[in-house]
């Protein structure tokens, strides 16, 4: 099948393309991104999270941890004041149960978790502050920035 090669530079290849690319023929020398869902993503960011965590608790010199994983020790702030890294902070939930609006009524339906799907989820935050601001960056948020630019292999 044939393929339409008028494409532009800068174009984002989000869209369907009808035709097989195991029998493109030749011709066809760009590349497309196939099989990474959000979900994939997201299950990828949590595994790396676990991990820097880990690490990070067994780490005997926090500090050399967060230089060696590339963690910025200072941020430009909005009001373009330097934001140093002062705190980083681990917290663990357990989600025991789940609520979703309940058909026809103002009440949630409310499920518990039997104990064998209760697990313990982490998070962590890198707090950084100047001497007019504060921000809270999530770990995620961190590894979904470097994974986007290319900063960690995927």
């Amino acid at each position: 099948m044939s393929h339409d090669h008028s494409h532009h530079r800068g174009h984002d290849h989000h869209h369907h393309h009808p035709h097989d690319h195991n029998h493109a023929g030749p011709d066809h020398l760009h590349s497309h991104v196939h099989g990474v869902s959000a979900s994939d993503r997201a299950e990828e960011l949590q595994a790396l999270s676990a991990s820097f965590i880990d690490g990070f608790r067994g780490a005997d010199d926090k500090t050399s941890y967060l230089r060696l994983a590339g963690v910025p020790f200072h941020q430009a702030g909005p009001d373009g004041l330097v934001q140093h890294l002062v705190d980083a902070r681990i917290v663990s939930n357990w989600q025991v149960g789940t609520a979703s609006p309940a058909f026809a009524s103002r009440e949630l339906a409310y499920m518990p978790f039997p104990g064998s799907m209760v697990e313990a989820r982490e998070t962590m935050t890198f707090t950084y502050v100047s001497l007019t601001e504060r921000a809270d960056i999530d770990l995620i948020e961190l590894l979904t920035h470097r994974l986007s630019h290319g900063d960690i292999d995927a």
